[in-house]
């Protein structure tokens, strides 16, 4: 049978080269198309949007695929009726393919050209770009904005660290969110410095080592454009990762409508919601709605948490727990932002989602200048409602109370408390008082079961004061005297933490530093765990599997490497295939991950995910503990791409590794070719 499905395979094969040719024919003619779209577009009137006149048809699509549980998705859309090219269409110092700087400051009364120097503004993101810089000067120099010189830009690893810089994006779709991020920042902050740190993956221990990265290194800003669903973990996020006081933190609201994603569901981040931005004839010279509509489904997040508590400052009681969002920007693609990325798009193109407001406010931060010692930001909003833009129509779902989803006079969820009117809203605006200097320690380091001791150094400049010291995200067995400020203990547990230390006098003044802390163990030698990890045994053991899972060349299926790999489904028929390994990861190791190469070979309709291939964790009794991720036939490709997951959260436990490839679809197949696994633990 396997044999026959081999013949199959490969004339579908062929068939799919016959179609690939046929596509190149295909895009010919569409550039001949774009060309003449872009010849007409360069008539039409700056910073006019014409989105489809079917409303039910959305001119945009992902940049990102829809992440899993502990696997964010980044925010940013793509418009699909405004091709990329190499050169903008400007007219009237504007963009017709999206807005520029000028327009981007005028909206929100900004004043950009004189204030954010000297100031750090962070995007945190996954994956490498490797064209970012090319890119970025490319942006900044069409917008005639101060070239990015030395110190201007700098790219780090999640560490903080200028190498190794993760693995390329490929076609996964960061290096959009990248080049959105950091195109936004130069937008509304040209004479801000930014970081951009690049996290090994879209998982939530990575992007959040990234926040903690950019924080260490002086940034007072850090933006975070993307998101995913609420946990029960996330309150361990966000004292490991979000808990900043003295930074302005900010978190796209999401892309999906009437709903709350994290971390901007997080009570220590800025939650930015989306709007519509529009010119109109009024003394502004703009006007701005909800993007949205009452039938929810697409258009800016908002809501009720139901695990974040919510911060002192927020007193809507519609929401028990935190409440989304506080503030808010343009985000609606149809109404987008133009920017440039020639790793994926082509060059110019125009975006949009909560990607774009997110970096948008905390530019904005970064304008009003650094924020007090102690405080979180994004409690100033409320504070100064009245020198915001007030947004007061539209909807992004159908809820109750009516103001968690419909804009209104004052508060609402999509757009919080409104969008940036100048920078008055967003400065800290407290009493000069005194100050409290908390000296960084710098990066610590320990072992699993040696006793450490590390003094606290703060100053007061009010005379007379007596400190108060705390501490959050000690590693396990530590502890900090509250008088004193010495941290001292015996770890007992391999961790790498973000550890933030306070301190605060009489008077209510504080301070804050964060730094890392690693503790390690002499357990762990750097390995590669996955045995038989290729086939090349011609042997499916040590994996289990369903039948005839193991394939090779000879059966005219590809393999990524040697003469042997796994060939789940392929069936056209209700089937389904799995393939599993039962790996122990040392309780000494800091760093674990999984990693394969998948061939999808689909002849299914593009249109629904009928086929799919799961990536899934296992305890001992069979039980799924997590879904790393979740393909179809929709990924196709046209070869083997490259996946990898942090299995961090798993280290020191016997987990079992499990692909599950499952048909559907009567009369059509898909193939899921898989090999190369690996699983490294350092």
């Amino acid at each position: 049978m396997r044999g026959v499905l081999g013949v199959l395979a490969a004339a579908r094969l062929t068939v799919v080269s016959l179609a690939a040719t046929a596509l190149v024919l295909g895009s010919l003619a569409a550039t001949t198309s774009a060309s003449a779209l872009q010849t007409q577009a360069a008539k039409t009137p700056a910073a006019v949007h014409v989105p489809s006149k079917d409303p039910a048809k959305r001119d945009y699509r992902r940049a990102c695929a829809i992440g899993s549980p502990g696997v964010m998705s980044c925010m940013v859309l793509i418009r699909t009726n405004v091709k990329p090219h190499r050169q903008l269409a400007v007219q009237s110092g504007d963009g017709v393919d999206g807005y520029g700087p000028s327009s981007l400051q005028s909206a929100y009364d900004l004043p950009s050209s004189t204030a954010g120097s000297g100031l750090t503004v962070a995007v945190d993101d996954a994956y490498n770009d490797p064209d970012i810089a090319a890119d970025l000067a490319a942006y900044r120099a069409q917008w005639g904005l101060p070239a990015c010189g030395s110190g201007c830009f700098s790219v780090v690893n999640q560490k903080g660290q200028a190498s190794p810089l993760p693995a390329n994006a490929g076609d996964n779709g960061w290096d959009v969110e990248e080049s959105l991020d950091v195109d936004m920042v130069s937008a509304i902050c040209p004479l801000c410095h930014i970081i951009l740190v690049e996290a090994d993956s879209a998982d939530t221990d990575d992007l959040g080592a990234g926040v903690n990265a950019a924080v260490n290194l002086g940034a007072k800003f850090v933006s975070n454009s993307y998101g995913g669903s609420e946990s029960s973990l996330d309150s361990t996020y966000d004292s490991e990762y979000y808990q900043h006081p003295g930074v302005a933190v900010t978190a796209s609201a999401g892309d999906d409508g009437y709903g709350v994603e994290y971390p901007a569901a997080s009570q220590y981040v800025t939650a930015v919601g989306g709007t519509s931005l529009s010119t109109a004839s009024n003394p502004r010279g703009w006007t701005e709605t909800v993007w949205g509509s009452s039938s929810g489904g697409e258009g800016t997040g908002s809501g009720c948490s139901v695990v974040d508590a919510k911060p002192s400052w927020q007193t809507d009681i519609g929401c028990t727990d935190r409440t989304g969002n506080d503030v808010s920007a343009v985000a609606d693609p149809n109404t987008g932002v133009a920017a440039y990325d020639t790793y994926s798009e082509g060059g110019w193109f125009e975006v949009g989602g909560t990607s774009a407001s997110s970096p948008i406010v905390a530019a904005t931060f970064a304008l009003a200048g650094a924020p007090a010692s102690g405080s979180y930001p994004s409690s100033y909003i409320y504070k100064n409602t009245s020198s915001l833009f007030d947004v007061t129509s539209g909807a992004d779902g159908n809820c109750s109370p009516a103001y968690l989803c419909t804009a209104g006079a004052g508060y609402d969820g999509p757009t919080g408390w409104g969008t940036p009117d100048g920078t008055t809203a967003f400065a800290s605006g407290g009493p000069p008082g005194n100050t409290i200097t908390v000296t960084n320690p710098g990066k610590q380091a320990g072992t699993v079961g040696t006793p450490v001791s590390l003094q606290i150094q703060a100053g007061d400049s009010a005379s007379g004061q007596t400190l108060t010291y705390t501490a959050i995200g000690l590693p396990a067995g530590l502890s900090i005297n509250s008088s004193t400020g010495l941290i001292s203990g015996t770890p007992t547990t391999v961790a790498n933490d973000s550890v933030t230390v306070m301190a605060k006098d009489s008077t209510g003044a504080s301070g804050a530093a964060s730094f890392s802390w690693d503790i390690s163990s002499s357990g762990c030698t750097a390995a590669q765990l996955i045995r038989n990890r290729g086939f090349e045994t011609g042997s499916i053991s040590p994996w289990t599997s369903t039948p005839d899972v193991l394939a090779s060349t000879a059966e005219d299926v590809p393999a990524h490497s040697g003469s042997w790999l796994a060939w789940l489904d392929g069936d056209g028929a209700a089937h389904t295939d799995t393939l599993s390994q039962t790996v122990t990861i040392p309780a000494g190791c800091t760093k674990a991950t999984l990693s394969f190469w998948l061939y999808i070979d689909s002849d299914d309709p593009t249109g629904a995910a009928y086929d799919t291939f799961k990536t899934q964790v296992l305890n001992s009794g069979g039980k799924v503990l997590a879904t790393l991720k979740t393909l179809s036939n929709q990924n196709e490709g046209s070869g083997y791409r490259y996946h990898s997951y942090s299995l961090a959260r798993f280290i020191g436990k016997t987990i079992t590794i499990e692909f599950t490839g499952t048909e559907t679809l009567a009369g059509y197949d898909t193939s899921f070719f898989q090999d190369s696994n690996a699983l490294h633990v350092s």
